[in-house]
């Protein structure tokens, strides 16, 4: 199967500081001259503002909520053309968000706290899903079916992560060998001694198509659990333009909540999108693992996109504890806002 993994670290132990970097740099030119949303006249007369929103990686199920609302219309509907712009490596997401040059992206809740902590008034507005598909991925005869297991093994993953920080500070890592992860499963499949990173949605399905049954172990089980694949937007845009925000969380939410039911359209799209050997399969095994994550314990779609601010102060503290941002310069209350999902 020829699907190419995710970098969910975005370049490993140099990410963080390429992010400050970037962004200070972007802070410290300002803004682009031209920011504002354009409006556009369709071919039938409906006149509709162009917007851009920015993937943080190849279009895939984590996304599905975008393209399902663009395939069912309700962006269209709501007033909006939308460009849905592919992420990858190392996809620059505050910086396109503070230049203008997108008005919405996809990130994860541990990334809005190091975008703040450098400057960069993102803010997230809607999450789909509650609990984060990070894990460890390992094979089922390896002997690790808890994180105490690990001992012993060599972990293949990308550094830079917080994450990471948050098991080597439980000392679940002390034992464990770590290597770069370079988007791959062979090493998995090849060899019981080694695990490797993952999204519980992704890499598990690559495995078992090689025969090799895996066993799961879920970060979010030991208390770290950012909200994943949230939509932002910028501090600014959420101030001058509210009315077009409400809307454009509005109707992505409405896509989420069509994507849970059938996420057919959505896939279509993304199929079409993804240029990296994406598969019918991959996206039907990954829209219903994404569900659970999206709707633990019950909830109902009337509850997709809900944040809790009890779950910002935990992550946030989380991440001061471990020295990954500072106090003086993050604030829980400023990461998000509920406003546009009443």
């Amino acid at each position: 199967m020829n699907l190419t993994l995710r970098s969910t670290d975005h370049d490993g132990a140099r990410r963080i500081a390429m992010l400050s970097a970037c962004i200070a740099l972007v802070l410290g030119c300002g803004r682009s001259s031209d920011t504002t949303p354009q409006k556009v006249v369709t071919s039938d007369g409906k006149s509709l503002t162009r917007v851009t929103a920015q993937l943080n990686w190849h279009p895939e199920a984590e996304h599905g909520g975008l393209y399902q609302a663009a395939a069912d219309k309700a962006f269209e509907s709501a007033g909006f053309e939308v460009e849905i712009v592919p992420g990858g490596v190392g996809t620059p997401i505050a910086s396109e968000l503070v230049l203008g040059r997108s008005q919405f992206a996809i990130t994860n809740a541990d990334d809005v706290v190091l975008y703040r902590e450098q400057g960069a008034d993102v803010v997230a507005v809607l999450s789909s899903m509650q609990n984060h598909p990070r894990c460890i991925i390992a094979r089922s005869d390896s002997g690790v079916k808890t994180f105490e297991d690990l001992a012993g093994k060599t972990f293949q993953c990308g550094g830079g992560r917080a994450y990471l920080t948050f098991l080597e500070n439980l000392g679940l890592l002390k034992d464990v060998t770590q290597v770069p992860y370079h988007n791959s499963i062979a090493s998995l499949v090849s060899d019981p001694n080694v695990v490797i990173q993952g999204y519980s949605f992704a890499e598990p399905l690559l495995a078992r198509q090689q025969g090799v049954e895996v066993n799961l172990l879920m970060v979010s089980d030991l208390g770290w659990n950012p909200y994943a694949s949230v939509l932002v937007t910028t501090g600014d845009l959420i101030r001058e333009k509210p009315d077009m925000v409400r809307q454009f969380v509005a109707a992505t939410r409405i896509g989420w909540q069509s994507y849970m039911t059938d996420p057919s359209l959505g896939n279509q799209m993304i199929l079409a999108a993804n240029k990296e050997g994406m598969t019918a399969e991959a996206l039907e095994f990954g829209s219903k693992e994404l569900r659970a994550l999206s709707l633990p314990d019950g909830q109902t779609l009337e509850s997709v996109g809900t944040m809790e601010a009890e779950r910002w102060e935990t992550l946030v503290r989380q991440m001061v504890e471990m020295k990954l941002v500072s106090e003086a310069n993050v604030k829980a209350s400023e990461c998000f806002t509920t406003q546009f999902l009443e």
